[in-house]
């Protein structure tokens, strides 16, 4: 019996050589890895093409006729193959770049071959390069195929049209259907370990498994969602006998994926309320109250309250509060994490926020003074660029109690920083922290401290059941009264006149404006150039306006100097990158230039729009892209038109992007890739998965019964071998 954990190197068409190719490109050594490596996509191999149909903007097509002749053409390295092949119907070349010598040999001319390739066109001839070339064996598809394909053959080469549609219909409803693609890397393919040859290693493990692959789910499980077994699943995910049986094995493995993860969440969760109590703190206490009813600038809104009530009742609970705080840009998220630290302080704790930037975290201490006023509650700023006396007092005085609110950056995790009490954590952006770094934070008091987590960037619900899974979870989904939604709108880049005039009349009722280049590290020579001839035209057109730049390549202090001129009001204009994506609070700022727009994802557009609207003025968003634009970026700068809502264009960028592209997913806890399962547009399978391992952990947190032991022994089996469940926080 062949045995999942075998090594990959005893499978027929691996060896030495390629197993150590594959553990080095995809990390795959066992047998069991070969299995769990699903394709990415399946080919219809069904469908003949004639020659005389294809052109150059076909994806992929299918051939069947003969090589006439071969000529190479070129000298040294660059020279190519070039092989003349003929259906009946017309002519195209096939090419290669690589193994001159050898094709020949193996490909004869005036023998029957199936190609399949990509076309393109070259100097006016379709051809294709470096295709895939089978012979021609009909006897694996039966008699009435051989048959049918045969006078397909037949007809071709006869050039009867009629009968070639007819032979064609029949044979392609008796093909295989479905041909496995598999993801390779470029070194893969170099040493001939394509996709063609991965499906091969593959099969040749299929056909050594002797009896089925062992259950993974509870018999209740499958028989309620009506699964496929996990060795039919397995077997059709690579090999699909037909495309019913292609979904039903996307069913079984997407379900059974997504139910692992959460499985790992919810018992995670579950076993820490358990074992982790937290800091009882029963009293709102004079600092909330105080703050309340005589220094709140504003009514809160409906969302605030709730927000508030509910971490209220968390810190009241006994147990550890960890909670994650959605809001968009200017919801309020701050001014609720103050109030919940008054709370901790009126029970007689410390707490503290840990920010990303030091702008960041200079932002929330001002605004956090600003809030407080002239309350007897102490606040203290801790950063990389605290230094000498000023740090030792800092210290000092944070390890006597005698600072209430620490605000700083990954500075507050090191280790001489220690706490007199600390019991309330507000992490803030907290993608941009590691799982490592974050946890650092629990070891600075002697009970774990309640903790918030705040993002600017709204999260869909089904990547936030994935990503924070084990965190409970409120949303700020109102902006504060007098907030205007910022009017968004698209651009062409041959109408910069217009757009300067628009500019014109903002800065000369008194505002500021944002024009933003993008900066992608691939080509930061180009971006940098742009940026700077930008900041020469602004400078030239505005030529009565102080200008600033900021851009990456800046020193922090310079950068930092050039953001604090801007939110004082000592230039009109700021020309810069993303990096104010997270950055300074500026009221005044109406206006935000989003050059070369076609460039940024929709979260991230979204976020640099976030930079104005924060005053009482109508403000305006200015989306310039070029005016060729591919149907997706045309797709996303419409969502951005036509919506302010965060969690509705989060929603639509999962969609368009997948989960693995949005910012922050890998740090934010997704420290493994769903093989199959794609969160985007599997919210339906998440929601059965977690439900279902909600059910098993509520009935059996301690694992006893017989009923879920197939469940726990495959929970295990994966925690050591396939994921670092650890990551997920």
């Amino acid at each position: 019996m062949l045995q999942l954990d075998q090594d990959i190197k005893f499978i027929q068409g691996v060896g030495p050589n390629r197993a150590d190719l594959l553990k080095k490109e995809l990390d795959i050594t066992t047998v069991g890895d070969i299995l769990n490596y699903y394709p990415f996509k399946y080919i219809d191999r069904t469908k003949f093409y004639r020659i005389s149909e294809i052109n150059g903007n076909m994806p992929y097509v299918q051939l069947v006729g003969q090589i006439l002749f071969y000529d190479k053409v070129g000298e040294g390295r660059s020279q190519r193959l070039v092989a003349n092949f003929s259906d009946g119907t017309g002519t195209i070349d096939l090419v290669w770049f690589q193994g001159i010598k050898y094709i020949p040999e193996t490909y004869k001319p005036r023998t029957t071959y199936i190609i399949f390739g990509k076309p393109q066109v070259f100097k006016g001839r379709i051809n294709v390069a470096h295709p895939e070339i089978e012979p021609v064996d009909i006897s694996q598809y039966g008699d009435t195929t051989a048959i049918a394909f045969q006078n397909y053959q037949r007809s071709l080469f006869d050039n009867d049209d009629a009968s070639a549609q007819q032979q064609q219909h029949r044979s392609s409803s008796a093909l295989q259907t479905l041909r496995p693609a598999y993801n390779t890397s470029d070194r893969m393919k170099k040493r001939g370990l394509n996709s063609n040859q991965m499906a091969k290693i593959v099969a040749n493990v299929m056909r050594m498994m002797d009896r089925p692959l062992p259950e993974t789910l509870p018999p209740f499980l499958i028989q309620r969602y009506g699964f496929i077994s996990y060795d039919e699943a397995v077997r059709n995910i690579h090999f699909p006998s037909d495309p019913d049986m292609l979904r039903k094995a996307q069913a079984r493995l997407k379900f059974e994926e997504l139910f692992y993860v959460q499985m790992n969440i919810i018992k995670y969760t579950k076993d820490r309320s358990r074992k982790i109590h937290g800091i009882m703190m029963p009293h709102v206490g004079e600092p909330f109250n105080t703050f309340y009813f005589q220094h709140l600038p504003f009514p809160l809104t409906n969302a605030q309250k709730r927000v508030i009530k509910e971490v209220r009742e968390d810190m009241r609970s006994g147990k550890q509060m960890n909670r994650l705080l959605q809001g968009d840009v200017g919801s309020g998220k701050t001014l609720v994490a103050l109030m919940c630290m008054l709370i901790a302080i009126g029970n007689r704790y410390q707490a503290c926020i840990m920010a990303p930037t030091e702008i960041l975290a200079e932002q929330h201490l001002q605004t956090i003074r600003n809030f407080l006023g002239d309350m007897t509650v102490r606040v203290e700023l801790l950063t990389g660029t605290v230094k000498g006396k000023k740090r030792k007092v800092i210290l000092e005085d944070l390890a006597a109690g005698k600072i209430d609110i620490l605000v700083g950056t990954h500075a507050v995790i090191e280790d001489n920083v220690v706490f007199a009490k600390l019991g309330f954590v507000v992490i803030d952006e907290q993608h941009r922290f590691g799982v490592a770094q974050r946890a650092k934070l629990w070891t600075k008091s002697d009970t774990a401290p309640h903790v918030l987590v705040m993002t600017a960037t709204p999260i869909p619900r089904t990547l936030a059941m994935t990503l924070y899974g084990d965190l409970d979870v409120s949303v700020i989904d109102e902006l504060p009264p007098g907030r205007k939604p910022v009017h968004t709108v698209h651009q062409f880049d041959a109408h910069h006149k217009a757009l300067y005039q628009r500019v014109r009349r903002e800065i000369d009722q008194g505002r500021q404006i944002y024009f933003v280049y993008p900066l992608i590290q691939e080509s930061e020579k180009i971006d940098l150039k742009n940026l700077e001839e930008g900041y020469a035209t602004i400078c030239k057109e505005f030529s009565d306006c102080k200008v600033s730049k900021v851009h990456g390549k800046l020193k922090p202090a310079e950068k930092d100097a050039e953001m604090q001129r801007f939110a004082r009001g000592e230039t009109q204009i700021m020309v810069a990158t993303t990096v104010i994506e997270v950055g300074v609070n500026v009221p005044n700022a109406s206006v935000m230039v989003i050059e070369n727009a076609e460039r940024f994802g929709l979260s991230q557009l979204h976020q640099l729009r976030g930079r104005v609207g924060r005053g009482a003025d109508q403000s305006y968003c200015i989306l310039v892209t070029k005016f060729q634009l591919t149907t997706e970026t045309k797709k996303r700068i419409q969502i951005m038109v036509d919506s302010n809502d965060g969690f509705e264009i989060a929603e639509q960028d999962l969609k368009l992007r997948g989960p693995g592209d949005l910012e922050g997913t890998q740090q934010s806890g997704m420290a493994f890739d769903l093989r199959i399962a794609n969160i985007a547009r599997d919210g339906i399978i998440l929601q059965m998965a977690r439900d279902a391992a909600a059910e098993i952990v509520d009935n059996d947190i301690d694992q006893q019964n017989p009923a879920y032991a197939i469940v726990w022994k495959h929970l295990r089996e994966l925690r050591k071998t396939q994921m670092n469940w650890g990551a997920i926080s």
